[in-house]
């Protein structure tokens, strides 16, 4: 295994300066967003390290020239839409700039991408799933023919009032998970698994590690804190944010000693990349590499 961190949490620098803040932390990788230039449309989101529209061999090379220099890699790259939005319109915008981050992820080397299923967060699981057959079917085999695996995200994208009352991402269950990889049996189709958004769904991280780890294409380090006492005035048909809080590895209620225990468990080589959603550390961008220092820091113990 690797450790690394999401580039999202540092968008006021560019990425030679991300490439040597990790080398100088001790970081072995990145998982580099790639959101299309323009405004952020919600928090952590917008965020552009490499820009995959105008990605050409040359620009590639000198990437590649970087992250020689300084000895790190790229763990992913990832874009976090939503796919199914019931704007047909704007969802295909979606797809088309997740089929750019396919075509460029072989031109630095890579063999994976990270993203959303997305949902219609106003529908059923069952109501959403022939949009999810006339899209992610097409887009899998897309990913195929260029060599590059999916690993979709297994987080709710449920924070907000208007993401109620189903978020806005399908793949955030076993159940649902099962069911995406019967419909679609492909190498290239796979998890970005984190452990956190199991923990206020009350779904053992353990248990989902052991029947899916042979899925993952990338994990995610973030950790999750579920206030019990937030929790006995709203109860969970709240807004998840009313009862709990993401925070950094080590400050919430995942068992990372567990967790690991799992990985290795299933033999999973590949990358753990920190994500920062800890509110206690937004602000300047001093705070925001203290959140990095302070996670590598705890992680480290598991990952020699």
């Amino acid at each position: 295994m690797k450790l690394g961190f999401v580039t999202a949490i540092l968008p006021d620098m560019d990425l030679e300066q991300v490439v040597q803040y990790a080398a100088e932390t001790g970081y072995e990788c990145i998982e580099v967003m790639c959101w299309p230039k323009g405004k952020a449309e919600r928090r952590y989101a917008g965020v552009t390290h490499i820009d995959v529209a105008a990605l050409n061999k040359d620009e590639a090379a000198k990437i590649d020239e970087l992250l020689n220099m300084y000895g790190i890699s790229i763990s992913g790259l990832g874009y976090y839409p939503n796919p199914l939005t019931p704007n047909e319109a704007e969802a295909q915008v979606y797809v088309e700039h997740i089929k750019k981050l396919i075509t460029a992820a072989p031109l630095l080397g890579l063999r994976n991408i990270n993203t959303f299923i997305g949902r219609d967060w106003s529908k059923t699981i069952d109501a959403n799933w022939p949009r999810f057959k006339q899209v992610w079917p097409s887009l899998v085999k897309f990913a195929e023919d260029h060599g590059v695996k999916i690993g979709i995200e297994n987080c709710p994208m449920f924070f907000t009032n208007d993401e109620w009352p189903g978020g806005k991402n399908l793949a955030h269950t076993p159940k649902v998970w099962r069911r995406m990889f019967e419909e679609i049996p492909s190498d290239s189709f796979g998890l970005n698994f984190d452990p956190s958004h199991l923990i206020w769904q009350g779904i053992d991280v353990y248990q989902a590690v052991q029947e899916f780890g042979h899925k993952f294409v990338h994990v995610h380090a973030k950790d999750a804190r579920l206030d019990v006492d937030r929790l006995y005035n709203v109860g969970f048909l709240a807004n998840p944010n009313e009862y709990h809080t993401p925070k950094l590895p080590g400050l919430g209620d995942v068992n990372w000693g567990e967790f690991f225990s799992a990985l290795t468990d299933v033999g999973y080589q590949g990358p753990v990349c920190v994500e920062v959603e800890d509110r206690a550390y937004e602000g300047e961008i001093e705070r925001r590499k203290a959140a990095l220092n302070q996670s590598y820091a705890f992680l480290r113990q598991y990952i020699a």
